[in-house]
């Protein structure tokens, strides 16, 4: 391994590396194990104390990569873990220990228990940092070819149908271009409801096993993909991207009626700019429409 110092700033000497005291977060491949980054294996190999979503995914990562355990404690935190996990692990970096955690896969917090325990040591005072790294809802947004310059990631929808359209609905109108996990037994399921919820003619990608041998990036309406997958039996990582709705063009009707409002409680001036900036249309357009209502 190398010899270098730190960026984060001074802290324990190990053999390998100094790692500052505190909470260090630590991004995993999501397939590739040559993913992992250079400052990942660095925290990994000088870290005193590692947590993990999953223990045995953490120790193969590490032989892949040389990297010995020698001897250091390895606590298992997830979803289950409870508050006694919890409090061990803070109660370890209160002592002044340098503590990684690594999620199962990609990124700490993204679908991943290290939430709550980032949340805790936040609340506690405690130092905090992060090597970043692999994180599958990015990945899929880089190759699904939708739009990346805002975008909104959801997690995973319900399971029941009536509590995932709802969740649908929320998300329908939203100005961004929507990312979630879903499992391969579901996915038929959750294409269907957003046919029905979003609209049949939306852009997504469906993307599969991202950085593994059989990756698959499916991309269409989502008519088409709900189609596709209908009676198709899905295996892996799934990652589904819809792009956002279309943008919905005023008519003069919906800016009188939003006008009529807005002038109830504001001047021309600042209603003509309420209105023409939540529907979208020129201000200039707009405030000549408010000033002829005046007027009248």
């Amino acid at each position: 391994m190398r010899q270098t110092s730190d960026a984060a700033g001074s802290g324990q000497k190990t053999g390998l590396r100094t790692i500052p005291p505190g909470l260090h977060f630590v991004a995993t491949p999501i397939g590739a194990a040559r993913d992992i980054t250079l400052r990942a294996l660095d925290v990994l190999s000088g870290a005193d104390v590692l947590v993990a979503e999953d223990t045995r995914t953490l120790r193969h990562l590490m032989e892949i990569h040389g990297i010995a355990l020698g001897g250091r404690i390895v606590i298992s935190y997830h979803d289950h873990s409870g508050a006694g996990a919890l409090s061990r692990v803070l109660s370890l970096v209160a002592e002044g220990k340098s503590v990684a955690y690594a999620s199962e896969a990609g990124t700490p917090l993204i679908s991943d228990p290290g939430f709550e325990l980032a949340r805790a040591a936040a609340a506690a005072g405690l130092p905090i940092t992060a090597a970043p790294g692999p994180c599958a809802a990015i990945c899929a947004l880089t190759v699904s070819g939708l739009p990346s310059d805002r975008f909104l990631f959801a997690g995973f929808a319900p399971t029941a149908k009536g509590a995932r359209r709802e969740f649908l609905a929320g998300l329908a109108a939203v100005p961004a271009t929507l990312i979630l996990y879903e499992s391969p037994k579901r996915l038929s399921a959750l294409l269907a409801d957003m046919v029905v919820v979003l609209g049949r003619d939306r852009q997504a990608a469906i993307c599969r096993e991202l950085t593994k041998r059989y990756e698959e990036v499916t991309r269409g309406t989502l008519s088409d993909l709900a189609a596709g997958y209908s009676e198709r039996d899905v295996k892996g990582e799934l990652v589904v991207v819809v792009d956002r709705a279309a943008p919905v063009v005023a008519t003069e009707a919906a800016i009188h009626a939003a006008l009529e409002t807005a002038m109830q409680s504001m001047s021309v001036k600042d209603a003509a700019t309420f209105v023409s900036q939540t529907l979208n249309v020129s201000r200039k357009i707009v405030y000549q429409i408010a000033v002829d209502r005046r007027q009248e």
